[in-house]
């Protein structure tokens, strides 16, 4: 666990932490430009920017503020994949690992406004070393006084007042990175970033969903979820049963067997979400997954970003699903544009391109048997399509926010099969829940 540094709460400070940073930034740029135009080449912006010393700059300093500035970093190191080059993915892996957690005072001041002054004389023991330390919070192990043993996760101070001034700070750095094109709108999809962690830092409404959950899974084998501990739960302070479990990464040691169980577990998780639940925990950062060996029995945590599924997206993936399995390419293609997946525009330009990434995706999803995730070979040639239509700006396209959420998720857990080389019958199981008729498009 890092050393505490105390989370700025105020909006003066948290602006001048931005400040520093583009300060640092424009100082690596600077150096980059002088060293390129050394060498003989022309700088790019990009490249400037872009370096691994600057990326360093980057995610130490959203480590340091944590909140929607660290989240949107994670949101970006986790969604980038295996598309970074090896040795700027380690450094981006920094917003995923643990954050500063809060110095001893700090969080003192914080327990004492949420439980008041005597709140220790509520616990045998409180180990004020926090066990975990992520962007919104960070989560201390307790034993109450009646002997039930806790997970305490407590909010930073400022987070939810940082909210929307963190989102528009960090689309501003996309933009001055060049990463994100300045054609492009995505004013819905920051409006909806803001919502969403708005309801995030919202401890009580986290705890209503992750009793929700424990409902929903009741009658499903394979899954553990917290109970919540309503007594010590308030806005800023989410208190559950301490749920023990090892890194579900740790997992990839594991036989071939036990890895492909676990993630059957993943995809039946998502596919129950998106067609039997309508709701989603869309958040799948790897932290929020834990294993039990012995039980053999994923722990779900986290549940802050859990939202509900709309019928109309539901009912989109299911058309599209059923077209990639039936091995329809024309179908998948009207599916995707019905969907949002591509732009009409795009599909129009580059009609041929299009066709070569549907035509390799159907060939994977129409194959009967294990998908084996660990074979990324096919995704590299689909993402080298998917690049040369980014290259048009006339082609760009924002998908519906409902989407981009899910698929985040379904991209995720994908990640994480990848990470356990697992081969899961995926196929079988979509069509078990979607069986074989569909709505036409």
């Amino acid at each position: 666990m890092p050393k505490g540094r105390s989370v700025p709460s105020g909006r003066l400070s948290r602006f001048g932490q931005f400040g520093r940073l583009a300060g640092g930034l424009a100082g690596g740029m600077l150096a980059e430009g002088a060293r390129r135009l050394a060498d003989g080449q022309r700088p790019r912006l990009p490249d400037m920017l872009m370096t691994p010393g600057n990326l360093v700059r980057v995610a130490d300093r959203l480590s340091h503020l944590r909140g929607a500035a660290m989240k949107l970093g994670q949101m970006m190191s986790l969604d980038a994949g295996d598309a970074l080059p090896a040795e700027l993915s380690q450094i981006m892996a920094r917003l995923r690992a643990d954050a500063d957690p809060m110095p001893p005072v700090q969080l003192q001041r914080v327990l004492t406004a949420e439980w008041g002054h005597e709140w220790r004389l509520r616990f045998q023991r409180f180990d004020d070393k926090p066990i975990a330390a992520a962007s919104i919070g960070q989560v201390h192990r307790a034993v109450a006084s009646d002997g039930r043993e806790l997970a305490v996760k407590i909010q930073y101070p400022g987070v939810r007042a940082s909210i929307d001034a963190d989102v528009d700070n960090v689309a501003a750095l996309l933009r001055l990175s060049g990463l994100l094109p300045r054609e492009l709108s995505i004013a819905p999809l920051l409006a909806e970033a803001k919502a969403q962690l708005h309801e995030e830092t919202d401890y009580r409404r986290e705890g209503a969903q992750m009793e929700a959950y424990r409902g929903l899974l009741a009658g499903k084998g394979g899954y553990v979820v917290p109970t919540l501990a309503a007594d010590f739960t308030t806005e800023n302070v989410l208190t559950m049963t301490f749920v023990d479990g090892v890194p579900i990464e740790d997992m990839v040691s594991a036989s071939q067997t036990e890895r492909d169980r676990i993630a059957s577990l993943l995809v039946s998780l998502v596919l129950d979400e998106l067609f039997e639940f309508g709701v989603m925990q869309t958040d799948p950062n790897f932290a929020n997954f834990r294993y039990q060996p012995e039980s053999r029995r994923i722990v779900l945590l986290d549940f802050g970003a859990t939202r509900p599924v709309p019928a109309a997206t539901a009912d989109g993936y299911r058309t599209l699903l059923y077209s990639g399995i039936s091995g329809d390419g024309e179908a998948v293609k009207r599916a995707a544009i019905a969907a949002g997946f591509v732009g009409k525009e795009a599909a129009r330009r580059h009609e041929a391109l299009i066709e070569r990434m549907i035509e390799i995706i159907v060939a994977e999803t129409a194959r009967e048997g294990p998908f084996d995730f660990a074979d990324r070979n096919f995704l590299s040639i689909v993402r080298e399509q998917a690049l040369r239509v980014a290259q048009d700006s006339e082609a760009w396209h924002v998908p519906p926010t409902d989407t981009l959420f899910v698929q985040r998720k379904i991209s995720g857990m994908a990640l994480l099969a990848a990470r356990l080389r697992a081969k899961v019958d995926v196929r079988s199981m979509v069509v078990a829940r979607i069986g074989t008729e569909t709505t036409a498009i």
